[in-house]
């Protein structure tokens, strides 16, 4: 192994060059690139509410034509079989809204008729097409429909609005006061878009009134709609976004306007501004981000960087820890419904998030937490209530879910809305209830004999598959969640001789590719099994790495090929460096970290020289 002596000066060059980014406040802000959805949607917002502000809508537009295919259409992920019909309308109609492109240029020709041969603007996704019905393009539903009526649904099929996702509810209770007055707004920018109806019955809502009208079916507020405006008005986060997310303020915006609240309110100005507090600049353009992922980059950073022997007292640990500790929650929020002993001491994902907090964030503060409360610093309080509400987020099952504590309710799968499953339910999760436990283990010394790692343990021995890796739900996606669920086992004492963890193993010593790395496409996610990427990708290969190396007593040959891999990723291609390794909802959202490529090969290469040295 010739290369084994430059893995202690790689190790020391990556963590100069992540200290290097540290922020002044001492987070690292990296960029959160989502689909294009969200620049899409501030386009249409931006002239929808009259904002002048070219520059940006340029900027916006600007991007949207760089990911725009050659066939014209876009997509969600690079090798996606074909274009995303929901993502090839929106950036479709924010072009024909930015004035920047007209209906009749080859590509838009293209992309129209990609729209048209796929089913036209029925066919695009139900947040999208709620969407576009706030803004006149495209028509609400005939039926009379109000929020007295659902909530009587909801008792009629013994359901609480609070059995929904936290992020379906912040999604839904904007929607359904908007859809209650089939409310609409268009202005001189409002695109025809009669060229894409392929349904002589549907006609657009925006040809039957004037421009700038507010419509409305009903003007009495009922009780129900008090009760979504206020669960919305006591959510709104002090940069005035809807529990940090762009697409949850988006909606917000409408659903308030609805009931009479104007494009001047201060309320809807903050929106706005809060919406334009989520840009990043990336190489491709300026990005609407739809949640900032500050918390969650730092607390990874200064796990990692702790991991690799940057010492406690060094200035730039202790700026990082800083900010970890003051962005603890102290406020109750959703997760009491369901969890209702428990006081606050979770972490959220964006640092203007500070009532909704997530398992995930959770775990990875409390790494840093507990390393300075054993360091004597004052911190004892703030690790002790993140753990203590940490582990009262288990659910019953054994696993841990994202946001909430049993909302799990099955059959809220089966009802006829896209991605049902995962945008209405908060399951246990293998990611989650793994690094959860890798947690617990490796901080905590707790091990199978302690009864919530015991049945956490066999909550993944039950959702393990057939050919031994376990789905994540929150990453790209097989090797994911394998990653996760085998190195959290091995970290509370699960032998590594039992079946399951060598099943994982071999699972993945099976799709190890020849250049030594591992790449897994997002079509694993729709498809749900294993589909391979032609390419390998930094990220996947450095969770792949992990999982082994928690796995094997000595370096095995597949161990130092994929360590290879990992000296010389430094001079990968931008595929490599760049594939979505996060997951939002399955063939509609996924997300590349920026963050991903610094933070898990160094974890990786530490594990590796501290276990093998």
């Amino acid at each position: 192994m010739d290369w084994f002596d430059s893995v202690v000066p790689e190790i020391y060059k990556r963590c100069r060059h992540l200290m290097n980014l540290q922020d002044e406040d001492g987070s690292w802000k990296f960029c959160f690139e989502n689909s294009l959805m969200t620049d899409a949607y501030m386009i249409i917002l931006l002239r929808t509410l009259d904002y002048e502000d070219e520059n940006f809508i340029s900027l916006l537009a600007d991007r949207l034509m760089c990911m725009q295919e050659t066939d014209g259409t876009w997509k969600v992920y690079p090798d996606q079989r074909s274009g995303h019909l929901t993502s090839t309308i929106e950036a479709y109609i924010a072009l024909l809204y930015s004035g920047k492109v007209q209906k009749d240029s080859p590509l838009m020709q293209k992309a129209s008729q990609f729209i048209k041969k796929n089913g036209g603007l029925k066919s695009a996704g139900l947040l999208s097409k709620v969407f576009f019905a706030c803004n006149g393009l495209y028509p609400w539903p005939e039926q009379e429909i109000n929020t007295s009526m659902l909530f009587r649904l909801f008792r009629a099929v013994n359901i609480s609005f609070y059995d929904f996702s936290s992020y379906a509810r912040s999604h839904f209770s904007p929607a359904f006061l908007a859809m209650s007055r089939k409310f609409s707004l268009t202005s001189k920018w409002t695109p025809n878009l009669s060229h894409l109806k392929n349904d002589d019955k549907m006609t657009s809502f925006w040809d039957e009134v004037e421009l700038d009208r507010l419509v409305k079916t009903e003007t009495q507020m009922s009780a129900e709609d008090e009760f979504f405006k206020e669960y919305i008005l006591a959510r709104i986060e002090r940069d005035g976004t809807l529990l940090s997310y762009a697409s949850t303020t988006f909606l917000m915006i409408y659903g308030l306007m609805s009931i009479g609240y104007r494009k001047e309110s201060p309320i809807i100005k903050r929106a706005v501004n809060g919406l334009y507090s989520l840009k990043f600049v990336t190489p491709n353009g300026v990005h609407i981000q739809n949640s900032p992922s500050t918390v969650w980059d730092t607390s990874l950073v200064t796990y990692a960087l702790l991991s690799a022997g940057i010492p406690l007292n060094h200035p730039v640990m202790i700026k990082s820890y800083d900010y970890i500790m003051r962005k603890q929650h102290t406020k109750y929020g959703d997760w009491e419904i369901h969890n209702s002993y428990a006081e606050p001491g979770g972490w959220g994902f964006s640092s203007s998030n500070s009532i909704h907090p997530d398992v995930d964030d959770t775990q990875a503060a409390l790494r840093t937490m507990k390393c300075y409360s054993l360091n004597g610093k004052h911190c004892y309080n703030t690790y002790l209530k993140g753990k203590e509400w940490l582990l009262s987020m288990q659910n019953s099952d054994g696993g841990w879910a994202a946001f909430e504590k049993n909302t799990n309710k099955k059959w809220l799968k089966l009802l006829p809305i896209e991605n049902a499953g995962d945008a209405l339910t908060d399951p246990s999760t293998a990611d989650l209830t793994g690094r959860t436990l890798e947690y617990l283990g490796s901080f905590e010394r707790m091990d199978c004999n302690f009864p919530s790692v015991e049945r956490a343990v066999s909550w993944l021995r039950r959702k393990q598959n057939m050919d031994g890796s376990w789905y994540g739900r929150w990453g790209v996606c097989y090797i994911y969640g394998t990653w996760a669920a085998v190195t959290g086992m091995a970290a509370v004492g699960v032998p590594l001789e039992e079946r399951c963890i060598r099943k994982a193993a071999k699972w993945l010593l099976e799709r190890q590719n020849v250049d030594g790395g591992w790449g897994e496409s997002c079509l694993s996610d729709e498809m749900k099994q294993y589909v391979p990427l032609s390419r390998s990708t930094i990220t996947q290969t450095a969770w792949a790495l992990d999982a082994l190396i928690s796995v094997y007593s000595y370096p095995t040959k597949e161990i130092n090929l994929g360590m290879e891999y990992l000296l010389k990723s430094s001079s990968e291609t931008a595929f490599s460096q760049t594939y979505p390794a996060g997951a939002g909802l399955p063939g509609n959202f996924y997300v590349f970290y920026h963050s991903y490529p610094h933070v898990w090969p160094l974890l990786t290469l530490s594990h590796f020289y501290k276990k093998y040295r």
